[in-house]
């Protein structure tokens, strides 16, 4: 009892240690976190054409086209950056991340983007320490998937992987903060 206990706070330590490590300052306006923005939202379109929409209604969306997410043994976690929309023009950007529990192992890189279905979701979003929990049901693209899928509690997100294997049966939630500007 004691040697795991030994090993489940090495572990939490080390995960701490990466994620200081991996995730850098909230710097402000890069712009080529708007040209990742659009290439992921090509990507999805071309994944599945009824996210049009989703596009088209929606008052709001947030676009993470990276996230990086990692696990090992029981607790994993992730971090991404993405650019907030409202109406179709940039008005921030946000930053998720991920912690899960549960068995899992390995890595992988995915898009995700959240829809808002009115100002009063998007406003809520845009307050700062938005979360995401396991109740939310977030959908993987593939073509026609979206065309089953609305909102809950104001909100539809879906993601699309992009690389790496992960095994995982976990419960976990995302966490967004928001910063606005251009």
């Amino acid at each position: 009892m004691m040697k795991t206990m030994r090993t489940m706070r090495v572990l939490l330590i080390a995960l701490a240690a990466v994620t200081m490590l991996c995730s850098k300052a909230f710097a402000g306006w890069d712009p080529a976190d708007e040209m990742n923005s659009t290439r992921a939202i090509e990507k999805f379109k071309q994944n599945d054409p009824s996210l049009e929409r989703f596009f088209s209604r929606a008052y709001g969306y947030a676009v993470f086209s990276d996230i990086y997410k990692g696990g090992f043994m029981i607790i994993g976690g992730g971090h991404g950056k993405g650019v907030v929309y409202e109406q179709g023009e940039v008005i921030g950007h946000s930053t998720v991340t991920l912690l899960n529990v549960g068995p899992q192992l390995g890595g992988q890189s995915f898009s995700e983007i959240i829809f808002f279905k009115d100002r009063a979701a998007l406003d809520n979003f845009t307050k700062g320490n938005y979360e995401l929990s396991a109740q939310v049901g977030v959908v993987i693209v593939k073509a026609g998937m979206a065309t089953n899928t609305d909102y809950s509690n104001g909100v539809a997100a879906f993601v699309l992987p992009n690389a790496g294997l992960m095994g995982e049966i976990t419960i976990g939630g995302q966490k967004f903060s928001y910063k606005a500007g251009h």
